[in-house]
């Protein structure tokens, strides 16, 4: 977040910002007031801190509901099964607008091995779009990163993180 605020005076005004990282409950205010997508909303007090603080800002915060496809306890992010639950819980909040699912695969020696994961994300996409919740549109499918991206692809993300590859971070 603090990094983000110093790169965020020093660059134009017709970037868009997203937050592709755990946010604590904590730093919403921060995030509303910065990020336009925020990538990892994994609970429903996040999701109440993020709908008060949008309506603080007069503003509508998009957001990305971020799902532990795998059930690594090392991850964040709802399990599949309570999705919907989650959704409906937050469908009437006014200050966010659900734009679809992310999630972030195990680390595996070979691509093919998270093709699973990725298909079962893009399956409960296709699942809940169906549903026709109110406030929740499925538009993005967030998955993939450096080492796995190819395959997210393939399986139906529009938006992948591939950080580690552009910048060379580890």
């Amino acid at each position: 977040m603090q990094e983000a605020k110093k790169k965020y005076q020093l660059l134009t005004n017709d970037i868009e910002w997203h937050l592709v990282g755990h946010l604590q409950t904590n730093k919403a205010k921060y995030a509303v007031g910065l990020f336009d997508l925020i990538h990892s909303v994994d609970s429903v007090k996040l999701a109440k801190e993020i709908d008060r603080r949008s309506l603080q800002f007069n503003k509508i915060t998009d957001i990305l509901v971020e799902v532990n496809v795998s059930g690594e306890e090392t991850k964040y992010g709802i399990k599949p099964e309570e999705v919907e639950l989650f959704l409906r819980e937050i469908s009437g909040f006014s200050g966010i607008r659900v734009k679809g699912l992310m999630t972030i695969a195990p680390i595996a020696q070979n691509q093919e091995e998270v093709r699973p994961y990725f298909r079962k994300l893009r399956e409960l996409s296709k699942q809940i779009n169906n549903m026709n919740i109110k406030n929740i549109k499925m538009e993005y499918l967030s998955m993939g990163m450096t080492d796995d991206f190819e395959v997210a692809i393939e399986e139906g993300s529009n938006m992948v993180r591939i950080g580690r590859g552009i910048f060379g971070f580890h």
